[in-house]
């Protein structure tokens, strides 16, 4: 899955210059950086929520399925919620088992926390099978036992259906637990991009380096 090149900008500053590469299938790819470093501009313009100053989608013929920072609810069931993305009663009750959702399956979607909804949306996203996932801070509003669950069900999910996965986290912790590769974004730019235990264990730019310092791994 090959990635072309694109930028953003606004109002004439360049928030993102991306050189573009190749994804691998079956891989779980860490989107890391500081706030400002282009981490969810990256996602949202790959998913093809925002464009970029190319005008040309970074990727053709691939299914897409993307879980923005703010997960939404609809006045509606959660189970219905779920099945929002795909009428499959068995694959819903599955999911909602494996985030612990199944207790609130009659609840009002728009009536659960944070951290639920943001379960019930990456179980709806989980919903269809696509070629390339981009998760954006998909554990921000969960607990630590939610995020275990999330990420177990994540790596399940790319095991079973053979998709690409990129997921951007603040959470260094999270990046080591499931990820294969990671992406270390600086200032706009992909400053870093290797294996992920060389990234977060031996990175080869001092930003990178000073980035991990304060953060910890």
């Amino acid at each position: 899955m090959k990635i072309a090149p694109f930028s953003k900008t606004y109002e004439g500053r360049t928030v993102l210059d991306f050189p573009g590469f190749s994804l691998q299938s079956g891989s779980i790819y860490a989107v890391i950086g500081a706030n400002g470093s282009g981490k969810s501009t990256f996602a949202k313009i790959l998913s093809g929520i925002v464009p970029s100053d190319q005008k040309v989608p970074p990727l053709t013929q691939q299914s897409i399925g993307y879980l923005p920072q703010k997960s939404y609810a609809f006045r509606m069931r959660t189970a219905a919620n779920i099945q929002l993305n795909g009428k499959n009663p068995q694959r819903a009750k599955n999911l909602m088992d494996a985030l612990q959702l199944t207790p609130l399956s009659q609840k009002r979607g728009d009536r659960l926390s944070g951290g639920e909804t943001a379960r019930m949306a990456l179980a709806r996203l989980m919903m269809r099978r696509y070629d390339l996932v981009i998760l954006d801070e998909p554990t921000a509003a969960m607990d630590m036992e939610s995020t275990i669950l999330a990420e177990r069900l994540i790596l399940e999910y790319v095991r079973q259906q053979g998709c690409t996965l990129i997921i951007v986290t603040h959470s260094l912790q999270q990046a080591r637990r499931i990820a294969d590769f990671a992406m270390y974004f600086h200032q706009g730019r992909l400053l870093e991009f290797g294996q992920k235990d060389a990234i977060l264990y031996h990175p080869s730019q001092k930003e990178t380096q000073s980035f991990l310092d304060f953060y910890g791994v």
